[in-house]
């Protein structure tokens, strides 16, 4: 059978769309880039919060008019969203085929009715990189955000051994990577599911010592509540893993924080993001900052806006608070009004644009490798990612005048000729 697989939310569900696809490929189905070819259309959904459920529910009712024009004979959904309302959505959208939790690959391939082969990765996706790849080392979370619905959609930490992540990642460096993202709901939390300590930096050193010296490795998503500066100097020291780390801080006001069950003060966070930037004044670091959290009133807000003038972070992602069902922070009294949660997040990312662009400023004239990712002959230029930039989540670096032979997935050298807010651009030094 033609399958489509169309992929929501974060990176780990694409690991997981690719575990998916492997099976499919595996049991002897075909999966296609486009839903027009497919004779049966998989979703992968998203159910962290509210905007993402309601994407998610919107794909899955277009996909229901597609099959009720006969354009499409299946319908199957996956993935966080029938975990945390999946009795619901069975009732609600009968037309859907079959349904599926997170990593209940073997309940597709009975819907199918084709038996569950030995599950292997899938080569990326079309809508995927083939030169930077997602390598999932967990699963769950036992961080109790009050906000966060997470522990109960995704379940408890489940680590993956060393050897496992390791042959996962030679497995991705074979079908042409040239970096890899790890990625969890925690990594540092990692291991300490087997014997209660933490294996992170043990993992870090094993990637290193069995890949290739070229690649890059790029830590994303660590709780701050666990990250120390030996870590940050593993991260600076290594050979293959990029300075750059994904720190989410939720907030920069002892109350929130407290509040939000983040266990961690600001005076803590600002001691990670210092050591940081005293190892390597270059370290790239991102965060991510929640507006309008229940009882946030403007001396809150204007403590954030402090803290991030303070810690001049290079990246940011940041949002509004939703009351997700379930969790302690819905039933929380003083909840704020929308009006002030925009006004509030408008205020943040124009005070994080000009303080990307002074970080940004520090590159103009100076060297980078990047990572050639898209090349546009007809116009004569390429784009690339730095070691500053994300693949995805942050800006992208634009090559005008390109050489001939210049191929995409070549890490070649870039003088920064002209720098906005998230977006650069360059020449390559030959």
């Amino acid at each position: 059978m033609k399958i489509f697989c169309l992929t929501l939310g974060c990176a780990k569900n694409r690991v997981d769309s690719e575990c998916l696809a492997g099976a499919l490929d595996a049991a002897g189905h075909t999966v296609v880039p486009l839903v027009e070819e497919a004779d049966c259309a998989l979703v992968n959904t998203c159910g962290f919060i509210r905007p993402a459920v309601e994407e998610s529910v919107s794909v899955i009712l277009d996909l229901e008019e597609l099959k009720k024009n006969k354009k499409l004979k299946m319908i199957g959904v996956v993935g966080c969203l029938v975990n945390r309302y999946g009795d619901d959505l069975r009732k609600e959208v009968p037309s859907v085929d079959f349904w599926a939790r997170c990593e209940e690959w073997g309940k597709v391939l009975e819907a199918l009715k084709t038996p569950l082969p030995d599950l292997r990765r899938r080569g990326f996706l079309p809508s995927s990189s083939r030169f930077s790849r997602y390598l999932k080392i967990s699963e769950g979370c036992d961080n109790r955000c009050s906000y966060c619905a997470i522990p109960f959609i995704r379940g408890p930490l489940r680590s993956l051994p060393i050897d496992v992540v390791v042959r996962e990642a030679c497995q991705l460096v074979g079908e042409g990577a040239r970096e890899l993202c790890v990625v969890g709901q925690d990594l540092t939390v990692y291991g300490t599911d087997f014997d209660g300590r933490p294996r992170l930096i043990e993992l870090l050193d094993a990637l290193e010592s069995s890949l290739p010296r070229d690649l890059w490795i790029r830590l994303l998503y660590l709780h701050p509540s666990r990250v120390n500066e030996k870590l940050i100097e593993r991260v600076a020291g290594g050979t293959q893993i990029l300075p750059y780390l994904d720190i989410p801080v939720q907030h920069g006001d002892p109350e929130m924080l407290a509040t939000m069950n983040r266990g961690i003060e600001p005076d803590a966070l600002r001691s990670i993001f210092a050591a940081a930037r005293t190892i390597n004044p270059d370290f790239a670091l991102r965060t991510t900052c929640m507006v309008g959290f229940p009882g946030e009133k403007k001396k809150h807000f204007d403590n954030l806006m402090n803290f991030i003038r303070e810690v001049q972070f290079d990246r940011m992602g940041a949002f509004s608070f939703f009351a997700e069902e379930g969790t302690p922070a819905a039933e929380l009294p003083a909840q704020l009004s929308e009006r002030t949660k925009k006004k509030r997040l408008g205020e943040l990312m124009g005070l994080q644009e000009e303080i990307s662009l002074g970080r940004q400023n520090r590159f103009e004239g100076r060297e980078l490798k990047v990572l050639v990712e898209k090349i546009d002959k007809e116009e004569n230029y390429a784009e690339g990612r730095s070691y500053r930039e994300a693949p995805e989540v942050d800006g992208t670096i634009e090559i005008r005048d390109i050489r001939d032979g210049l191929k995409e997935g070549d890490v070649i050298a870039v003088r920064v000729t002209g720098v906005m807010p998230h977006d650069m651009m360059g020449e390559e030094i030959i």
